[in-house]
């Protein structure tokens, strides 16, 4: 369960947009719940109807005289990209203008398997290869020692990148990237594909034309997968792009949205999860230049039989996910008390490195804790982390530093690689880490704009809500909370991998839908009241106008979330044998008439513990000794439960079990007596 923050948007300020615009009143408020004060405080973020001079960017003048030197010249050049969305979108875009232009012009894409960025390696096998100057896009800012080689060996260097910058730059002829402390351009978020672009408009004497009619919407592409901030010019990039991609005259984009099964109109959500899973599979499972070939080519059989490559990847991909997750289902299930842990760790032989960042996300959203995934590859280990509130992964891998054979990331991300033999030291500085940083760790919330109600639910308003796409980080869509409906029916959809809820909030019947989860996982019956976070669009089918709501997070209606997520706080810090105050453990200890109910309730179905608490938390039955009595049921041999994912069957036929024989049970009542004696 997350932690819910429902905003109340000003009232002065949304009346005061409204007037100030043509917005719909929903969209007023959603703006005001955002901090805007006034329609032209929300248009400076949001209208964005241009691109700002490319030569802003410290050293795109010097950057596009050397390139068109080289042109001119019929000097060998070298686009150096990037294995990921971003990497390629931005070779693709750079190589395609520069060979429209005539140029001697090549592209290099390393393969995952060589690292990120330039390598030594592949900067001889350019210089073998005659190559004069080379040109990164989305990488080379660290590039420190590569850089001075590549003039070692008579070379030139032109880098372009949007990554942080260090205290020392590599050499080169021009340095573009807008993280430059000397850097004047006012805008900071653009990814490489974006200052890719505006590299092409540069060499265009600044006009944009050619870059946003020809290779904007690889520029959409790259900016979205990229999850860089979707305001101000990355806004206008993407709105473009997408208008682009739904005419593109480009066989591979055209057979990547098909086989994608894509329908119009796209929106950003239709690259992040349909175009951009695909673009990067190719990186990750075959090779980046096929994802390169797929935009490049003329030749619609080429094309098709590209697009089918990339989708068998990204199938390859989810399998390779999956098989990860089901042996840390298998592992979770085997030492349940890994779950307890402040920070959960997890290694395994040979999983594949191209999926590991995909499966911690999986894992932190399952379990709502910061997850570090190590692959253990012979005497190094490959690992990726993620997390969210203010737990830094940046700061957890710089405490184990020493122990870290490299390692690098930001607040929410990172990467690392480790000796193999140093993995159980790894995992034990980490819990030390979060012990000495965070009491009560982080838990994970999701924000609605505001409580929508019932009468707000029309077509005019939800609709109005486009003016604020499209949608990405920075500028989210926007999530409404809506409290006290009552569920009249749950359908389950495709063979009960989704559902369908019909609801009825004040007068309104509505349907709603939860994706990947079954209506057996879900903890609400019919009859119930409950309450639900959503996000809503307009959709039309066959000329029918609907109401999309997909459900973002649910619970039943009048759970206390403070005192469930202290309640919890304190069952995990006593499973980690953590000192609790003396005053809890009485009211942690279930006595037998508790622990009956919840046992009568386990025998009439199958129950995961929220169901269970969602069921008890009316009785005055706190989180932490509900799953104290399943622990203890579980004990007794009285019930089996799946950790992975929390489903409680109780089992059938078991022999009698005596609650007094249960040490769980036995260690409670001595603390209490402990504390009752002291």
């Amino acid at each position: 369960m997350k932690k819910w923050i429902v905003r109340k948007p000003q009232k002065e300020y949304s009346e005061k947009i409204l007037r100030e615009s043509e917005v719909t009143p929903l969209c007023a408020d959603i703006l005001a719940a955002r901090g805007f004060t006034s329609a032209s405080n929300a248009a400076e973020q949001l209208n964005t109807d241009g691109l700002s001079d490319p030569f802003l960017l410290k050293d795109m003048r010097e950057a596009a005289e050397i390139i068109n030197e080289a042109v001119e010249n019929f000097e060998s050049i070298c686009i150096y990209g990037d294995y990921d969305c971003d990497g390629i979108t931005s070779t693709v875009i750079l190589f395609s203008y520069l060979e429209c232009m005539g140029a001697n012009v090549m592209y290099y894409i390393p393969e995952r398997s060589e690292g990120y960025g330039l390598n030594a390696d592949a900067v001889k096998k350019l210089a073998g290869q005659g190559v004069n100057l080379i040109i990164t896009v989305d990488n080379g800012i660290s590039a420190i020692e590569e850089s001075r080689l590549i003039y070692e060996l008579g070379m030139k260097l032109v880098v372009t990148d949007h990554h942080q910058p260090g205290d020392e730059l590599p050499t080169a002829e021009a340095i573009v990237n807008p993280h430059r402390k000397d850097c004047p351009s006012t805008f900071k978020y653009l990814c490489g594909a974006g200052i890719a672009l505006k590299l092409v408009a540069a060499l265009e004497n600044g006009d944009y034309e050619t870059a946003l009619n020809e290779y904007g919407e690889f520029a959409a592409i790259g900016t979205v997968a990229d999850v860089v901030s979707l305001t101000g010019e990355n806004r206008f990039i993407v709105s473009r792009g997408l208008r682009l991609l739904e005419n593109s005259e480009r066989p591979g984009v055209n057979e990547l949205i098909k086989k994608s099964g894509l329908k119009p109109p796209l929106t950003s959500n239709s690259i992040a999860f349909g175009l951009a899973p695909r673009i990067n599979a190719s990186g990750r499972f075959g090779s980046p230049s096929l994802a390169a070939r797929l935009f490049l080519t003329d030749d619609d059989t080429e094309a098709e039989m590209l697009a089918d490559e990339l989708n068998k990847l990204n199938t390859e991909r989810k399998n390779a996910e999956n098989e990860i997750i089901n042996t840390i289902n298998s592992t979770i299930n085997e030492n349940s008390e890994i779950l307890y842990d402040r920070v959960l760790v997890l290694s395994g032989e040979n999983w594949h490195h191209g999926v590991i960042g995909i499966v911690a996300s999986r894992i932190m959203e399952r379990f709502d804790k910061p997850c570090f995934i190590i692959t253990e590859e012979g005497e190094i280990s490959r690992g990726s982390a993620r997390s969210f509130g203010n737990f830094s992964i940046y700061k957890a891998l710089d405490y184990c530093s020493d122990l870290l054979v490299k390692y690098g990331g930001h607040m929410g991300a990172g990467g690392f690689s480790i000796e193999t033999s140093k993995i159980g030291e790894f995992k034990k500085r980490l819990q030390e880490y979060a012990l000495e940083n965070f009491e009560i760790m982080p838990v994970p919330d999701i924000t609605a704009e505001k409580l929508i109600l019932p009468e707000e639910i029309t077509f005019n308003n939800i609709e109005g809500l486009k003016i604020l796409e499209p949608y990405g980080e920075g500028n989210r869509q926007p999530v409404f909370a809506m409290c006290n409906t009552v569920v009249e029916d749950i359908i389950p959809l495709s063979k009960g991998l989704h559902t369908k809820l019909k609801i009825r909030y004040g007068r309104t019947c509505l349907e709603a839908l939860i994706f990947r989860r079954s209506p057996d996982e879900i903890f609400i019956e019919k009859g119930d009241k409950a309450d639900f976070m959503v996000t809503m669009e307009v959709q039309n089918f066959a000329g029918r106008k609907t109401i999309s709501i997909i459900v973002k997070d649910y619970r039943k209606n009048g759970i206390e979330q403070k005192k469930y997520f202290a309640a919890k706080a304190t069952y995990e810090k006593y499973k980690r044998k953590e000192e609790l105050p003396e005053a809890y453990y009485a009211r942690m200890c279930p006595d037998r008439n508790e622990l009956v109910p919840v046992y009568k309730k386990l025998a009439s179905g199958n129950f995961s513990t929220d169901t269970l608490y969602m069921t008890f938390a009316s009785d005055n039955m706190n989180y932490c000794k509900l799953r104290l009595c399943l622990d203890i049921f579980s004990e007794l041999g009285l019930v089996n439960i799946d950790y992975f994912s929390q489903e409680v069957r109780i089992i059938r036929n078991a022999p009698k079990a005596d609650l007094d024989s249960s040490e769980i049970l036995h260690d409670l009542r001595n603390k209490c007596r402990t504390k009752t004696t002291v």
